[in-house]
């Protein structure tokens, strides 16, 4: 019943995008929530622990894109904001030197009358002040945009780190898996062979029983 729920809960987290699992030197296909092998439907012809694992890697491999796409679109966010930022930049230096040719030309206006020349002196205090309204939303943008860069590294970090996690786990559940069916290969054939004594026998079944418990503790951990 635990290997039915878990696998209903793996193949619901799939995407509807084909994933390739490579098992025991066969590549297969998952798909809407189906197993393909060279293009057939081998779904329920697998063991329910096959099926298990090969849907918990295919919605590994799932996370990873999902991830990886996340961090992408966070970077090109920042990417678009920090283009944003600069072009305000340069259309505050273009309106800065605008300013400037401005002021020039109203001072020499101002040689010719003085009432003209009062005229100049409001015009270039306006221009000072749309030069540091402009130098105040380029540095809310530039923050802005340094904010967003930094979430965004943030965020990849996070995905990074949840992807080395869950391959860990992975590879735990895995190697436990290889020691107890080595473990059990082996107590068979030595049983076979007449080579157990009473006291042998007993040390196996007390490794073989370790062996499964940690196979259990990894794979409750996924």
């Amino acid at each position: 019943m635990k290997y039915y729920i878990v696998l209903l809960f793996l193949s619901l987290s799939l995407s509807t995008f084909a994933q390739e699992v490579t098992k025991e030197g066969k590549i297969y296909e998952v798909k809407n929530e189906k197993i393909f092998l060279e293009g057939v439907d081998v779904t329920e012809t697998l063991k329910l622990e096959e099926r298990t694992l090969i849907f918990k890697e295919a919605a590994l491999i799932t996370e990873k894109m999902k991830a990886a796409e996340i961090a992408k679109k966070a970077e090109e966010k920042a990417k678009m904001e920090a283009e944003a930022a600069q072009k305000e930049l340069e259309a505050a230096k273009k309106t800065e030197e605008k300013a400037k040719i401005e002021a020039e030309k109203l001072k020499k206006e101002e040689e010719k009358a003085q009432k003209e020349a009062e005229k100049l002196k409001k015009e270039e205090a306006k221009a000072l002040k749309e030069k540091e309204e402009l130098a105040e939303k380029l540095e809310k943008e530039t923050k802005k945009a340094e904010k967003a860069q930094k979430k965004a590294e943030k965020e990849q970090k996070k995905a990074e780190k949840a992807i080395k996690k869950e391959e860990k786990l992975q590879s735990n559940f895995e190697k436990a898996e290889s020691n107890l069916e080595k473990a059990q290969k082996k107590y068979e054939k030595l049983k076979r062979k007449g080579k157990l004594s009473p006291v042998d026998e007993n040390k196996w079944m007390d490794k073989i029983e370790k062996l499964t418990d940690k196979v259990t503790k990894a794979k409750s951990k996924l």
